[in-house]
């Protein structure tokens, strides 16, 4: 693939994007009052000021549901019409049944087989990613992806290190045949096992059923060794967005925008830094938003549509990196 004759996109991509937050505000004021830190600690490493919180009575599902109806009308269809319904999240409602059941169950989508995409804050590209081959397979025509998250439920509020990280919300778009100059480009999916302890919720699986000991000790909590975790991803997303752009015959300086997941700000911009991509270009939300695992990404291209700033046309490459270890780009003309 050389510059002069980059790859076309497939003609499959984006018909409607959605988001949903719930009405709950966290503010890094609130969190003082909580474990011990400072609005200015949390400013400066990670970039966050506030953060959506889900109440008790509201989960995942609910989240979904929501940003899904909003992506299945800005995509001009119904329910009805949807093939696939993929949910991307690490904090499902339960094991079984999937969060992607209960979400065609509440849409009325009675013509969609569903399930659960476990890739951590990669989840929707992954999600992305799959929904293109069905479709390019003829078998399937609207495939609904939804990242969704409720992380604030899983995180030790003791741990100052964690809590103040992530927020709630889900985000969605409709998958299904486009104009042949638009859509799918190119994506590059990749995980690492062995870092898998850098980022994980060890207890309340087969290996360490819920007991009184695993509560007691907040096994059912996020843990994260966040150094490490800071320089992996960094490496990853970067790695990831080259190999892509590489690949396709396209540059840093051939991107309208660049999409990436909202973790923590410096890794946004060590990320933009190694690609060359000015920072005009880059969508950021983590400020409002925090960090939404599988939501963040679809949550921004919902934001950037309404702004104004998401335009038809634009090659945008959107790239992502979580527990697993997981990382995931798609490039993609908007």
């Amino acid at each position: 693939m050389t510059k002069d004759r980059p790859r076309q996109p497939s003609g499959i991509g984006i018909l409607g994007i959605g988001a949903y937050v719930p009405e709950g505000v966290l503010t890094n004021a609130d969190l003082e009052k909580i474990v011990d830190t400072t609005d200015e600690w949390i400013r400066e490493r990670t970039g966050i000021t506030t953060r959506h919180r889900a109440d008790e009575k509201t989960a995942t599902s609910d989240l979904a549901k929501e940003a899904a109806r909003r992506a299945v009308a800005d995509a001009g269809l119904t329910p009805e019409d949807l093939d696939v319904i993929m949910v991307a999240t690490a904090t499902p409602d339960m094991f079984f049944p999937s969060t992607a059941c209960l979400v065609q169950r509440e849409l009325g989508a009675t013509n969609a087989f569903a399930f659960d995409v476990s890739a951590a804050c990669s989840g929707f590209l992954y999600g992305l990613s799959i929904a293109e081959h069905l479709v390019k397979a003829g078998t399937y025509r609207y495939v609904l992806v939804v990242g969704a998250e409720t992380l604030t439920k899983i995180v030790d509020w003791t741990d100052r290190t964690t809590c103040v990280l992530f927020g709630d919300g889900a985000g969605a778009a409709v998958v299904g045949k486009v104009s042949p100059d638009r859509g799918f480009i190119a994506a590059r999916l990749k995980s690492d096992g062995s870092l898998g302890d850098l980022l994980s919720m060890p207890a309340g699986g087969s290996r360490l059923p819920a007991t009184e000991e695993t509560v007691r000790k907040r096994l059912h909590c996020v843990k994260m060794e966040g150094n490490r975790l800071f320089k992996a991803a960094v490496k990853a997303m970067a790695s990831a967005a080259a190999g892509v752009l590489e690949e396709t015959g396209y540059t840093g300086d051939d991107l309208d925008l660049l999409v990436p997941h909202q973790a923590n700000l410096r890794i946004i911009d060590s990320t933009a830094d190694r690609l060359n991509v000015a920072k005009e270009k880059v969508l950021i939300n983590i400020a409002d938003f925090g960090n939404t695992s599988a939501a963040s990404i679809p949550i921004a291209l919902d934001q950037a549509k309404r702004k104004g700033t998401l335009k038809p046309g634009m090659l945008i490459e959107m790239v992502s990196f979580g527990g697993g270890l997981t990382w995931a780009c798609v490039l993609m003309r908007w």
